[in-house]
């Protein structure tokens, strides 16, 4: 080679990975970190191990007597994401997002099933510390699981767990090639070497341990890190937490009433998807009777609210309340004040049919007014899919007239109610456990 090859290759990044022979099959008690000592003694500070969490489990004794999988997999679930059949995505007790809660019927005797390890970062630094005492190496390790993921074929190993391996590689603040700043640029370091490490272990090669060599800098000599419970992304960031049946249905029950916000602005795009939810609602006579009042702008909040005040105390003179009790209930309006955006839905009788009698014409409106309810209905669990809090306050039900006016609506609309918007100022209260088969009657 000449010596200008030589110097363009020295200069050109690289590094090693290969995988471990010589490990046995594992079992409950075995210490994973001198076996791979003895399978890979010439282990150097700045190595990064990649190990299979199937071992890890066998060591830990997460190995369990389950005829039943489905019942191993409800046992580790905390929340269904999606489920297609048989299969199911669930988040599982480590927090992590996957198919079946990592509940393994491979690779073990029949009759058990594999759990993943209870805290996959603790075995990571476990075996970190393992291998610094029995070969006073400095090296990082990552613990690893299968996974499919969203909108790709195919299967991949992630991280789990880590110790020592700067887990996310944040290049926020720094600029490309091209002098271009890196504004969202967050490289998940861990997954990358568990993948890198899955190539030459195999799925069903019997080598459970790769190492990675050449890659000094994503270790952290002498700290452990902080984990690969890092890669979790938390739930106000996550952007597809939602989306399937099972995700619908959590968005109806996880929607609370917001009465706390933040002073954070509202997309006015968020709530325009979430009123093109809300007029999917049914409707009689294939009517549209919903109107939604949106007011963007702190004058018309300010100006609306201010009448309804005024004829909300009046009202409340007129039926002889103290001054006292008066201050006392306005006070309960002010869920509406501070909220950073209103929305006023409205109920209108296009297309409705009168019958010429009291009880068919109130059957008519009571059906437009069911028709009203499942579209708010509709609009609050959309915001909530958007979360933004909100809460659905009746006032505006009792002085329609002035908010007609105010507003400057048609004399045929009638407001129903206020819906305050917004960030949610703190988490929400969990709601009282409530039987649905005592609100069932079966004939």
């Amino acid at each position: 080679m000449s010596e200008a090859a030589s110097a363009e290759a020295a200069e050109r990044p690289a590094y090693r990975v290969w995988a471990l022979s010589g490990i046995p099959e594992v079992r409950q008690g075995d210490d994973i970190a001198k076996l791979i000592a003895a399978a890979e003694p010439g282990l150097a500070d700045g190595d990064v191990l990649i190990v299979t969490s199937k071992i890890v489990s066998k060591a830990e004794g997460r190995v369990v007597q389950a005829e039943d999988r489905e019942a191993a997999i409800d046992a580790e679930t905390v929340r269904v994401v999606a489920r297609r059949g048989t299969l199911r995505i669930v988040e599982n007790r480590q927090g992590l997002v996957m198919a079946a809660a990592g509940v393994d019927a491979s690779n073990t005797p029949a009759g058990t099933v594999l759990l993943l390890p209870e805290d996959p970062d603790a075995s990571a630094r476990a075996i970190r510390a393992g291998l610094r005492d029995t070969l006073g190496v400095d090296v990082g390790v990552v613990v690893t699981d299968t996974f499919g993921r969203p909108w790709r074929s195919g299967l991949t190993d992630v991280a789990i767990g880590a110790a020592g391996v700067r887990v996310l590689d944040d290049l926020r603040g720094g600029t490309d090639a091209y002098g271009n700043p890196l504004s969202a640029t967050v490289v998940a370091t861990a997954d990358e070497l568990a993948a890198a490490g899955d190539l030459v272990k195999g799925k069903a090669a019997g080598r459970p341990v790769a190492v990675v060599r050449g890659l000094p800098h994503v270790v952290d000599p002498g700290a452990d890190g902080e984990g690969a419970r890092a890669l979790v992304r938390n739930a106000q960031d996550d952007m597809f937490r939602l989306g399937t049946s099972e995700a619908v249905r959590e968005a109806v029950t996880q929607r609370r009433t917001v009465r706390a916000f933040t002073d954070d602005p509202v997309d006015p795009g968020a709530v325009r998807r979430a009123v093109a939810a809300a007029v999917t609602a049914p409707a009689p006579h294939h009517t549209t009777p919903w109107r939604f009042v949106l007011l963007e702008s702190e004058e018309s909040r300010v100006r609306l609210l201010d009448a309804m005040r005024e004829a909300w105390i009046a009202d409340l003179r007129r039926d002889g309340r103290s001054e006292e009790s008066v201050a006392k209930r306005i006070r309960r309006g002010d869920v509406l004040r501070n909220a950073p955006y209103l929305i006023v839905p409205c109920l209108v009788m296009d297309g409705s049919h009168t019958y010429g009698d009291a009880r068919r014409d109130g059957a008519e409106r009571e059906m437009f007014v069911v028709s009203m309810g499942a579209g708010v209905q509709n609009l609050l669990v959309a915001l909530a899919g958007e979360r933004l809090g909100s809460a659905w306050v009746s006032s505006t039900m009792f002085c329609r007239d002035v908010v007609r006016e105010v507003l400057e609506l048609p004399a045929d609309w009638d407001p129903m109610g206020a819906v305050a918007v917004g960030r949610p100022a703190e988490p929400p209260r969990p709601r009282p456990e409530r039987d649905a088969g005592a609100f069932v009657t079966v004939r």
